[in-house]
């Protein structure tokens, strides 16, 4: 595949691809039907969890779930992704929901779409492939954890009036609040974990997120039963409707549309607010781009199609733009249900819209129902889903075979994602990340010494192997000004240096200049791109200093001419 086709801007893709250009018969929608079934069984307890751990009413994660999975579903550039609210947003979203409120919240989701859809734009698809594994792997876990701490408070019910931000305070909030556990709750989390753990092993198709659910609800119904309060969503969140209508739980209205800057108790959109929410909504773009690429990735390899990455963000900036106009929060693919959805048989993004039409459903349907659902069962659904975020297996793999330099980057990315936040531990992992790889390039680059005339030691050829680039160039001329001393002539072979760059020509240059009384220089075999920083920089022969030859061959036979007219002039 050309690398102009990769590049190439396709939105829409997706449908097209699977709908259009594939032949799309009533067998194949009975497929999506079915997987979109299957999928939406899953999404909608994990998005109103995922909500209320963003600081939102449930609500809010069924709207999104709804809205930008439709949204993303027909304008993506992945046929199998599933999109709607991910566990890996909850560290940014909390913090803003505290701080700006719902409508804050809103707006940068808002403005994280205007950056993924320029990100699709500019065709940064490919970066992906640019972030080590090592970085993936560190936020990812660093995520996973901080979103596993934050669910202990609904798992065993504490009572705590303030939830510190500081992870480190959260830890010993939490520990000083350990007094106050409710044995209900516990035991309907530890239930509800119990199932979402041992489900797969009864091999049935049905997810266990339902089933697990159920039996959560119906230990809080027998402890009703004995006049034994458990928190539920209906207990904890109110709305009121437009009539003036209040009510309890969930409202059993499909998504209205609003501005989201004009909700009630939100403060009027300025340029002041903009640039506060700037940060977070560039940490959502950013990590909506890796979350929904990688995750098409993963479903590549499952099905043996091909995404398009940069229609795939294009997808996820229109339905980030779209679903704030309708509650909608930040969403992006979600790994496992987009794994679930290949797994239950779908062949087109149909079955992503069949998932976010069932949620609609739902909420005029079920919502009464869902108001029952406790707390600790939700929060059980977040515990599972951050174990299988962090990864664990692939964790200790690499910390076990990599090398050190990647094993340092993981542990630093975890670290700095648990104490600080994403954006730093991305950007620091990669610096750290890059630095050591470019230390392990510079180490990787040799001079050899190829042949040496015994009888005056006159002549010295050496071979350079590896890369002359800022990190090893004064390292490699420095060695060469060391070996040069006493020679006449300095043949330097560069058939093996495929990059030579500023850092490398005004450290060549500096040897030159080191050397040039007692010296003699020639250069051969040197590639195109070195040949073309030469260029560029107007480096010419300099008589009985600097010369340069097409191989090693001519290079010898010039030094013999040397030697010939050295020879001629001492008789």
């Amino acid at each position: 595949m050309s690398t102009k086709h990769i590049n190439k801007l396709r939105p829409f893709s997706a449908l097209i691809d699977s709908c259009w250009k594939e032949k799309y018969t009533f067998a194949r929608f009975m497929k999506d039907l079915i997987a979109g079934i299957t999928v939406g069984i899953i999404a909608i307890p994990l998005a109103m969890a995922l909500a209320i751990a963003s600081g939102v009413p449930p609500q809010y994660g069924l709207y999104t779930a709804a809205i930008a999975g439709i949204v993303i579903a027909i304008s993506g550039g992945s046929r199998y992704s599933v999109s709607g609210p991910t566990a890996a947003f909850v560290v940014i979203l909390y913090p803003v929901s505290q701080q700006f409120g719902l409508s804050g919240l809103l707006v940068a989701t808002l403005m994280s779409g205007i950056i993924l859809l320029a990100m699709g734009f500019a065709r940064f698809g490919k970066f992906i492939e640019y972030i080590p594994v090592s970085v993936t792997l560190g936020f990812t876990s660093g995520i996973a954890i901080t979103i596993a701490t934050m669910q202990i408070k609904d798992f065993f019910g504490l009572q705590m009036l303030h939830v510190p931000e500081n992870y480190v305070d959260k830890v010993v909030a939490l520990a000083n609040a350990f007094p106050t556990l409710k044995y209900s709750d516990t035991i309907i989390g530890s239930a509800t974990l119990l199932v979402l753990i041992f489900w797969p092993k009864l091999k049935v198709r049905l997810p266990g997120h339902l089933p697990a659910i159920i039996v959560g609800t119906l230990i809080m119904w027998v402890f009703t039963l004995f006049d034994i309060h458990v928190e539920t969503i209906g207990s904890k969140f109110s709305y009121l409707l437009p009539d003036g209508t209040e009510g309890s739980g969930i409202p059993p209205i499909l998504p209205q549309f609003v501005l989201p800057w004009e909700l009630p108790g939100s403060a009027p959109i300025s340029w002041a607010m903009i640039t506060a929410l700037m940060p977070a909504a560039l940490s959502m773009a950013v990590l909506g781009a890796i979350e929904s690429l990688l995750c098409a990735v993963v479903l590549d390899n499952m099905t043996g199609k091909k995404h398009h990455s940069n229609s795939e963000l294009i997808g996820q900036g229109l339905g980030n733009i779209a679903a704030p106009f309708f509650g909608g929060i930040t969403a992006t693919a979600a790994i496992a249900r987009s794994a679930a959805n290949v797994r239950a048989g779908a062949t087109s993004p149909i079955s992503a819209i069949v998932h976010s039409v069932l949620v609609l459903l739902t909420l005029l349907i079920l919502a009464p129902l869902l108001s029952y659902l406790p707390l600790a069962a939700m929060s059980s659904l977040l515990l599972i889903v951050a174990w299988n975020m962090s990864a664990a297996g692939k964790v200790f793999s690499l910390i076990r075979r990599a090398p050190k330099d990647d094993i340092i980057v993981l542990l630093l990315c975890m670290s700095l994602t648990v104490l600080f936040d994403m954006v730093i531990a991305i950007t620091v992992g990669i610096v750290i990340a890059s630095l050591l790889f470019m230390r392990r390039i510079a180490n990787m680059t040799r001079v050899t010494q190829l042949s040496e005339t015994k009888e005056d030691k006159s002549l010295l050829v050496v071979r350079v192997n590896g890369p002359l680039f800022f990190a090893a160039a004064e390292r490699i001329f420095d060695e060469l000004r060391v070996k040069s001393h006493g020679y006449d002539i300095i043949i330097m072979q560069w058939d093996a240096v495929p990059v030579f760059d500023a850092g490398g020509l005004d450290a060549f240059q500096k040897f030159i200049d080191a050397v040039r009384k007692d010296t003699h220089i020639i250069v051969c075999d040197i590639p195109f791109q070195p040949l073309k920083t030469l260029a560029r920089a107007n480096v010419t022969p300099i008589e009985g200093v600097l010369s340069f030859q097409n191989s090693l061959k001519s290079a010898l036979e010039e030094v013999q001419q040397i030697e010939d007219a050295k020879r001629v002039a001492h008789q």
